[in-house]
């Protein structure tokens, strides 16, 4: 790898951040064995010094994984995740999900990953001996049945996540140009086996099928497979393709435990069109569906499908904001327009400033942000500026530009966009809103009186448990104890008669919200206990909080319930929930290596909601 030596003198220096983004941009450029042991060595050294989301990984595998292992490590711990890999004895997969007392389960993973491939699982249907519509239906069927099986098994003794290899096809099938003539052939029973398996992951909560067929077409299937090195050491891919499975693996790990941007913050000129439009003019602005025009409008395409993933945009651009936005509100072949951003800065201040304009304008941190530019002056200086920003790096080509930005793993997701997610950027523009009007009363009280805000506050069901397990995967800035539970883990405290999972949804006269908190409390003798609270800082300062303790409180007592007990454990971004406790007549009793233990006497406690907000509360659970 090279830049060691400059990494190494940065390092010396102190240059932390300078020192960890060049060790990114090299192994970016080579991504090789020896530079993972590289990049490893330098993470483990300065693991403590880093802000890095922390993920237990256990690999199960019917094929050889160890040269993958580094090559993973290496590429999570470049985009901030340090993993604790597993990696279980070879072709052993099946015992371990099956026996509850196995070595994987006491590891105790957040997420699994199942590396399968056909050739291993289900020879009869990579090298057929028997052909046939019914035989190979026979095999189709039974691997269907076993991956279920299994699938069910691991659903039922553990709650991580589990991302598991659909099957590949082979680049030659035994009927070659027949192929296509069968009714059910070789192809058909692998698709066959895949769809039956991708529908049994929908019906489970945290299961999450990999399209590995797909995976190995867009690299080239002749390719791919190397017969030679399989039957000898089991690889499933060759050298230069194993960077790809590792790349596709970390599209699933990033969105699984929340390692992802909530905003891509995109340039205009000759970034979303082909052009200056200050000095081309409107007219020869470049974005239609010929060249050189497509690469534009594919990258304006890609921004469209991110929104409907649950990514919101926003722009930064140095123009002059008439001329930028008659482009964006009047040309023809626009595809994208101002009622897609949630912020928009076009003015000639630096890139840098106007992110952290847009950050505090949405509220959120800047870690939540990702900026797509085709200058690599402006990327360079973000970097510089703001290292928390994740900058793509895009190459000279546009045709490329689209590809990147929906490869990227930050914009992944594994669950379906919720309603919140869809309504995000109408919320912000209804909270830009809301600061416009506080700017004009003479008092905050005044302005919160003017909202007319309701919080409704109910038990999380099946509908909304979705919503609040994304939320303790994304939220960090108001967020007590920064827990991180999966769907299948919000399922499971639903069913347990101690706990209790509240929503709240907030609305006011501007608009409704969505879901924008949840709690989790647990019942513990004489007290309630905090699991969880958390709320989306769009709405702190409004007295949402002081509504959504009460009430939680309120329940507790009604439960026969004394004390309110809960945990601040401080994180690198939840300063702003800090001061909670002590704000609402919480009393400091203990302190440990997590935090800070926090308790309230019912009894005594006179926590309400403010007169401003409206209370619709759900009924009360009794104990």
């Amino acid at each position: 790898m090279t830049h060691r030596d400059s990494i190494d003198k940065l390092l010396e220096h102190g240059k932390l951040a300078e020192a960890f983004q060049t060790l990114a941009d090299a192994w970016n450029r080579e991504p090789s064995l020896n530079a993972a042991q590289y990049v490893i060595a330098k993470y483990e050294r300065h693991r403590a010094e880093l802000d890095l989301v922390t993920c237990r990984l256990a690999i199960l595998r019917s094929v050889t994984v160890e040269p993958l292992v580094p090559l993973l490590r290496a590429a999570a711990y470049v985009n901030g995740i340090d993993l604790d890999v597993r990696v279980s004895d070879f072709d052993t997969y099946a015992t371990e999900m099956l026996d509850p007392g196995s070595a994987l389960y006491e590891f105790q993973p957040r997420v699994v990953l199942l590396a399968l491939n056909t050739a291993s699982v289900a020879p009869p249907l990579w090298a057929p001996s028997d052909d046939s519509e019914s035989g190979l239906r026979a095999v189709a069927d039974d691997t269907v049945a076993r991956l279920t099986s299994l699938i069910q098994a691991f659903r039922n003794n553990s709650q991580a996540d589990l991302i598991f290899h659909l099957l590949d096809s082979p680049d030659l099938t035994t009927r070659g140009s027949l192929e296509s003539h069968a009714d059910f052939g070789q192809r058909a029973a692998i698709e066959s086996v895949n769809e039956r398996l991708a529908a049994v992951a929908r019906g489970m909560r945290g299961v999450h099928p990999l399209d590995y067929d797909a995976l190995v077409a867009r690299h080239g299937r002749r390719d791919w497979f190397d017969e030679g090195k399989w039957e000898q050491f089991r690889l499933p891919a060759t050298a230069p393709n194993l960077r790809h499975i590792v790349d596709e693996w970390l599209r699933f790990i990033h969105p699984v435990i929340g390692a992802v941007v909530k905003v891509a913050v995109v340039d205009l000129d000759d970034t979303l069109w082909k052009g200056i439009v200050g000095e081309d003019g409107f007219a020869r602005l470049k974005m239609g569906a010929d060249p050189p025009g497509t690469p534009y409008r594919a990258l304006q395409r890609a921004l469209l499908a991110l929104r409907e993933r649950g990514v919101v945009l926003a722009v930064s651009s140095k123009n002059d904001e008439a001329d930028a936005l008659e482009v964006l509100e009047k040309h023809p072949d626009m595809l994208v327009r101002p009622a897609h951003f949630a912020a928009m800065r076009i003015n000639w201040e630096s890139k840098a400033e106007n992110i952290r304009s847009i950050a505090g304008e949405l509220n959120i941190g800047l870690d939540a942000i990702a900026f797509i530019d085709d200058n690599p002056v402006e990327r360079a200086e973000v970097r510089a500026m703001l290292p928390q920003v994740r900058v793509l790096d895009l190459p000279p080509d546009p045709s490329k530009f689209a590809r990147i930005v929906l490869e990227n793993p930050f914009f992944q997701r594994v669950a379906p966009a919720s309603v919140e997610d869809r309504q995000r950027t109408q919320f912000y523009k209804e909270q830009a809103q809301r600061a416009t009007i506080l700017a004009s009363v003479g008092s905050k009280e005044e302005f919160y009186r003017s909202l007319g805000q309701v919080a409704d506050i109910a038990a999380a069901n099946d509908l909304t448990l979705g919503r609040v397990a994304q939320l303790t995967l994304k939220t960090n800035q108001f967020n007590l104890t920064t827990r991180r539970y999966s769907e299948a883990d919000v399922a499971r405290f639903m069913s347990d008669p101690k706990r209790k999972l509240l929503t709240i949804k907030v609305s006011d006269r501007l608009g409704d919200n969505g879901i924008v908190g949840a709690a989790i409390t647990e019942d513990d003798g004489d007290a309630c206990r905090l699991d969880t609270f958390l709320l989306s800082c769009r709405v702190i300062g409004r007295g949402i909080e002081t509504a959504f303790i009460a009430y939680i409180a309120d329940q507790a007592r009604l439960r026969g319930k004394s004390r309110l007990v809960g945990m601040f454990c401080p994180t690198a971004k939840n300063e702003l929930a800090k001061h909670f406790y002590e704000d609402h007549g919480f009393r400091r009793i203990a302190d440990d290596a997590d935090g800070s233990l926090w308790e309230l006497g019912l009894a005594t406690s006179d926590l309400k909601a403010p007169e401003w907000i409206t209370v619709t509360p759900a009924p009360a659970v009794p104990a």
